[in-house]
């Protein structure tokens, strides 16, 4: 079973989707990360005790104590109207303020209904925003000072008016601060959400890019070569009755490619494994790049496809990414001329200026002759136009290919980068 870390982890199935792997456990609510509370009737039930048996309580003071029947039942009716604080929270705190103003002016202070009014106004802030919340503070704390007066002596700092206004205030102080709590966790689970949700999409697009990666890396290494293994194959079939030597010939261009093909495949696993492992042990064949022009031309020239090359500016200006791509457009740029090419001709022109490098492959084709994916239906082709726009834009570069009058134009322009050439 995943833990720390990993449990996050994305991984990638045999259906190449990506799956975040993490147990499927439910959320949590915010209140699931308070303490267990009480049920909600025994809250009810404890306030309601309490109210009461304010009720019932012999003070000492006459203004405390209940003279009539009618005082009583003022005096214990708000224990049966606080189970509605939750729907109504304002209405009810504004009913039991009502209450305690009849009891006083009949000159009697209710501690009850002091203790119903606390546990309304807890209800009130913690429901609602803290900017209405403090409104119905004041002007239910100015209710409770102003009622108290009348059973009073007369005094606004009586300490029995005082006392009923800070047990008000307590309670609204603490519904505020519930409120509080509880937004901060709810919003802090919400960042952790998003965070999670940032990792996984992440993680999809770094798996992407590693997907592409490996298909441009894998299309370059082998795409060239089996192109040359196809033709050369044909070629020695035909003439392997009438015409040996050329067919000894074809044959041995096909050796030389596959051993190049597989030599290739090698390199790029050994780089899959070094980036995999984590180790520089493993060491792979450099990323061709224009210095490998004439290598590249002569390869082409044993397979039967003249290229003339031109230049124009100075070729050492393309350094880094801008060479090893203005090499790959090159090489695709040549093969599909070689494969769907007519007349076994093609130019190159490379210009270059202070800010860009224009990389230009031209061939010539047939009239009648399909050219690109349905030049060779059973070769599945396009992804190799496809992963050359890849790296040219990965380089910020643009790419156009098409038919030009008499043939076909594979143009790339790449910009320079500013770094000083050794």
């Amino acid at each position: 079973m995943p833990r720390g870390r990993d449990a996050a982890r994305p991984t990638v199935g045999h259906t190449g989707a990506m799956t975040p792997n993490r147990t499927h456990e439910p959320e949590l609510a915010p209140e699931a990360l308070h303490h267990p509370r009480m049920p909600r009737w025994a809250g009810d039930l404890l306030a309601a005790a309490a109210v009461t048996g304010a009720a019932f309580v012999p003070f000492p003071e006459a203004e405390f104590r209940v003279t009539s029947g009618l005082t009583l039942a003022l005096a214990i009716l708000p224990a049966a109207i606080l189970p509605l604080r939750r729907r109504w929270p304002i209405p009810v705190l504004a009913a039991i303020l009502l209450l305690y103003g009849v009891v006083s002016a009949m000159g009697t202070l209710a501690p009850g209904i002091v203790i119903a009014a606390s546990v309304a106004m807890f209800g009130v802030t913690n429901r609602i925003a803290r900017r209405a919340g403090m409104i119905v503070t004041g002007c239910a704390v100015l209710a409770v000072v102003l009622l108290s007066l009348l059973p009073t002596i007369g005094s606004v700092f009586d300490p029995r008016t005082v006392q009923f206004a800070v047990t008000v205030a307590f309670a609204a102080a603490a519904g505020d601060a519930t409120r509080s709590r509880r937004e901060y966790i709810r919003a802090v689970l919400e960042r952790a959400e998003r965070a999670e949700q940032s990792r996984d999409a992440e993680a999809r697009r770094r798996v992407t890019e590693e997907r592409l990666r490996i298909a441009r890396d894998l299309h370059d290494a082998v795409a060239h070569q089996i192109s040359v293994i196809s033709l050369n194959a044909g070629v020695a079939t035909s003439a392997l009755s009438a015409r040996p030597e050329r067919a000894k010939e074809a044959l041995s261009t096909i050796r030389t490619a596959a051993r190049t093909v597989l030599r290739e495949i090698g390199d790029l696993l050994e780089v899959l494994r070094a980036d995999e492992d984590g180790a520089g042990e493993h060491t792979s064949s450099p990323q061709p790049g224009l210095e490998r022009l004439d290598e590249l031309i002569e390869q082409f020239a044993h397979t039967g496809l003249t290229v003339n090359v031109r230049t124009e500016g100075d070729l050492t200006a393309i350094t880094g990414a801008a060479n090893l791509v203005a090499y790959r457009v090159i090489q695709e740029g040549l093969t599909n001329a070689h494969k769907h090419g007519a007349e076994h001709r093609a130019h190159v022109l490379i210009t270059v200026d202070d800010e860009q490098a224009t990389v230009v492959v031209t061939n010539p084709i047939d009239p009648g002759k399909p050219t690109g994916r349905d030049a060779d239906p059973d070769a599945g082709g396009g992804h190799g136009l496809v992963g050359l726009r890849e790296r040219v834009a990965s380089v910020r570069g643009t790419v156009s290919t098409g038919p030009t009058p008499g043939g076909f134009r594979t143009a790339a322009t790449l910009p320079l980068s500013k770094e000083p050439r050794s």
